[in-house]
């Protein structure tokens, strides 16, 4: 199915309810897992990170989830999202994260980009960029 920037977003937000819940141990990793494709691209102010293999993202992903949930990690609050469409099987999704904990405190707010891509096992991100 074609990507638009309507699925796009309903997508991102399904993908921020699982990994909140992952982070809050509701749900596996293995239920979080396929939103990511591989390759996948993590890129932050600390480099870049360019993994293989499902194996090789869930250690990144658990690895990011650990850290979160060491401050209390809750729940993600997107702010002002923007979706480029840069064809009808990629999009990129921008938007400031406001990082919640359960008192609904702000632990931090990173600028983060997706580019999602669309292929016979549906939509997964490629690329995940923080800033």
């Amino acid at each position: 199915m074609p990507l638009d920037a309507d699925s796009v977003d309903r997508w991102i937000a399904e993908y921020l309810g699982t990994f909140a819940a992952c982070a809050r141990g509701e749900v596996d990793m293995a239920t979080l897992l396929p939103y990511y494709g591989v390759p996948l691209i993590f890129t932050s102010a600390d480099g870049v990170t360019t993994v293989m293999t499902d194996d090789e993202a869930a250690a990144v992903i658990q690895s990011l989830i650990d850290g979160l949930r060491a401050n209390g990690y809750h729940r993600t609050e997107v702010l002002h999202p923007e979706v480029t469409m840069l064809n009808s099987s990629s999009a990129v999704y921008r938007a400031a994260m406001s990082r919640r904990n359960s008192q609904n405190e702000e632990i931090d707010c990173p600028t983060v980009t997706y580019i999602v891509t669309d292929d016979v096992a549906g939509p997964r991100i490629v690329l995940l960029a923080a800033g």
